[in-house]
């Protein structure tokens, strides 16, 4: 078993993916970035609507609700824009392409060699236990 952050990754899926930690690193400082922004968000529309309340008073509920509700978006909109970025880097590092020239060449999908074949399908399937979402159980 290999630690991937707080969980514990087989040794033989980290062996098939070698750049697993640099992709959950991305992810980690990914989601780091978007917490940043929520909080920076948050405060600096609440800062603008203090100056604003001079004009257009309201109460401090409202001030709170629109301020979370403006930093809820910006973290929407960096945390997807980084996370893409990270996928974008693991299809780098699996395949040694970016994604624009899979899509170029017209195949995103994995090679043809790369697919396993239908008895060794049969075979990963009869060994993995799935629960009712699709998660693998060990």
């Amino acid at each position: 078993m290999v630690n991937l952050g707080l969980r514990r990754v087989e040794d033989g899926v980290a062996a098939k993916h070698p750049a697993l930690q640099q992709y959950a690193a991305c992810q980690s400082h990914a989601f780091m970035k978007g917490i940043g922004t929520f909080l920076a968000g948050s405060g600096a529309a609440f800062a603008v609507q203090k100056l604003v309340n001079k004009k257009l008073p309201y109460s401090l509920q409202w001030s709170l609700l629109l301020a979370g509700a403006a930093g809820s978006l910006a973290s929407y909109v960096v945390t997807r824009a980084e996370t893409q970025k990270c996928s974008d880097f693991w299809i780098y590092l699996e395949t040694g392409k970016t994604p624009q020239e899979l899509a170029m060449a017209g195949r995103v999908s994995q090679p043809a060699e790369n697919l396993p074949s239908p008895e060794d399908r049969e075979d990963a399937a009869a060994l993995v236990r799935r629960n009712k979402y699709g998660d693998v159980v060990e």
